[in-house]
C-alpha cells in the first residue's frame, strides 16, 4: 500500500472516531506528528478526504474537519429511503436461497456484536447488511450512490450510537425482521425497510 493511501486511511479513521472532533482546526503538523510521516503523503490524502467533503483545506487557516448539516443528514436518509425501498421491491418477490443465506451470515455476526454492545463492529456489519441488499438488488449506480455516502454516515451513526450502545439490539431485531420477510418473499419487507430507515433517522435529531 502507497504512503498516501496509508495516510488517508489512519486520517480517515481519525475522522470517523472522532478523534478529529467536527469543526477542529487541524495543522499540517499535528498530522505529521500524529501519523509519523512525511508532509507529501499527507497532503495527498488531505486532497482525497477534501474531495469527498471530510475536510476542508486552506493554505492560511490549515485543516477544518467538517460535520454534515441536521439539512444534509435529512437529505440523504430521505435518498436512501427511496433507493432502499426501492431494492426490496425489486428482490422481495425473487430472492434467492443462495442470497438470503449470505444476508444470514451477516445477522449471525450481527446478533454476537449487538449482544456485547460493541458499537464500532455493529455500525460495520449494519452498513454491510443495507449494501448487501442493493448488490442482490442488481442496480449499480444505486449501490455506487449509497457507497458514496456510506462513510459520512458510519460517522454520524457512530456518534449517536455510543449515546445509547443498547439501541444497536433495536436495528438488530429490524434487521431480522426485514429478512424474515424477505426470506417468505413478502412484499411486508418494503414497509419494514421504510420504518427501519425512518427511525433510524430520527433517532439522529433526538
Amino acid at each position: 500500500m502507497l504512503f498516501k493511501d496509508v495516510a488517508y486511511n489512519q486520517i480517515k479513521e481519525k475522522l470517523l472516531e472522532e478523534e478529529y472532533a467536527p469543526g477542529t482546526l487541524l495543522s499540517e503538523k499535528t498530522l505529521i506528528d500524529d501519523l509519523k510521516m512525511s508532509k507529501t503523503p499527507i497532503k495527498s490524502a488531505l486532497i482525497r478526504l477534501e474531495a469527498e467533503g471530510f475536510v476542508t483545506v486552506s493554505s492560511k487557516q490549515g485543516v477544518l474537519v467538517n460535520d454534515l448539516t441536521i439539512d444534509r443528514i435529512n437529505n440523504i436518509y430521505n435518498l436512501r429511503i427511496a433507493l432502499e425501498t426501492f431494492n426490496c421491491e425489486q428482490i422481495y418477490s425473487q430472492i434467492t436461497k443462495e442470497q438470503l443465506e449470505h444476508l444470514w451470515e451477516n445477522l449471525e455476526e450481527t446478533k454476537i456484536v449487538s449482544e456485547k454492545l460493541d458499537v464500532k463492529e455493529f455500525a460495520s456489519l449494519d452498513h454491510g447488511f443495507h449494501l448487501s441488499i442493493s448488490e442482490i438488488a442488481g442496480n449499480d449506480e444505486i449501490t455506487r450512490v449509497l457507497l458514496n455516502y456510506q462513510d459520512h454516515l458510519l460517522r454520524i451513526t457512530l456518534r449517536h450510537l455510543r449515546k445509547d450502545p443498547s439501541r444497536v439490539r433495536k436495528f438488530y431485531q429490524e434487521h431480522v425482521a426485514i429478512m424474515k420477510a424477505l426470506e417468505k418473499h413478502e412484499k411486508e419487507s418494503i414497509r419494514l425497510m421504510r420504518q427501519h430507515l425512518q427511525e433510524s433517522k430520527s433517532i439522529l435529531f433526538q
